[in-house]
């Protein structure tokens, strides 16, 4: 779950992403200052849109993402649940940018500028499609995880390229939005010092 606010592009309100969707195909129903998202596809939740939130709760940001905690989610279920739906917020709190370590490195069957790595990340192991030319195995590298956003907005989906599942994306300087990146491309290497599973702060 992530959620966005721009008072001066969309207004008071809390644009809350549970699932993509299909622009093309969704349904919605509004109750107040309430409106719920449907993936017309699936039938699934894809998000709510909250209006005039500033009413309903005290934050701090003027624009971009809005931080997530136990205390947020708890009063968005209970908005909800006061305008008359029944769908409960869940959300996964922990860091979405990581520090990994590439276990291996193999050449991706159908694309010869992509790589298929093996990550550890601490809690689990992941296999992600890396077109970067430095990923080399052995390596400590930041992942921003299923979820993550992007400086430039962009939110980390479970992807399939070119009939290989990917799950991560291992990020370069740039990417992240680090000062004085390098032009070059290629992904950023940290140190050995870095404890692989630890919160990637940028």
């Amino acid at each position: 779950m992530n959620i966005f606010y721009n008072k001066e592009g969309a207004g008071d309100t809390f644009l809350i992403s549970l699932k993509p969707v299909n622009q093309a195909n969704f349904t919605y129903e509004k109750k107040d200052d309430v409106v719920k998202i449907v993936n017309g596809d699936t039938g699934e939740t894809a998000g709510f849109n909250l209006f005039n939130v500033s009413k309903y709760i005290s934050f701090t940001v003027t624009k971009g993402l809005v931080d997530l905690t136990e205390e947020l989610v708890a009063k968005l279920n209970e908005i909800i649940k006061s305008h008359g739906f029944t769908d409960q917020l869940t959300c996964d709190l922990s860091p979405k940018f990581v520090v990994g370590y590439v276990i291996e490195k193999a050449k991706h069957p159908q694309a010869d500028k992509l790589s298929v790595c093996k990550v550890d990340v601490g809690t689990e192991t992941l296999q992600i499609v890396c077109g970067a030319p430095n990923v080399e195995a052995g390596q400590k590298v930041v992942v921003a995880k299923i979820g993550a956003v992007m400086p430039n907005g962009l939110v980390i989906q479970p992807a399939e390229l070119r009939g290989i599942s990917s799950h991560g994306m291992i990020c370069s300087a740039r990417e992240l939005g680090l000062p004085n990146a390098p032009e070059k491309k290629g992904i950023l290497v940290l140190e050995d010092t870095y404890t692989v599973g630890t919160e990637f702060k940028y």
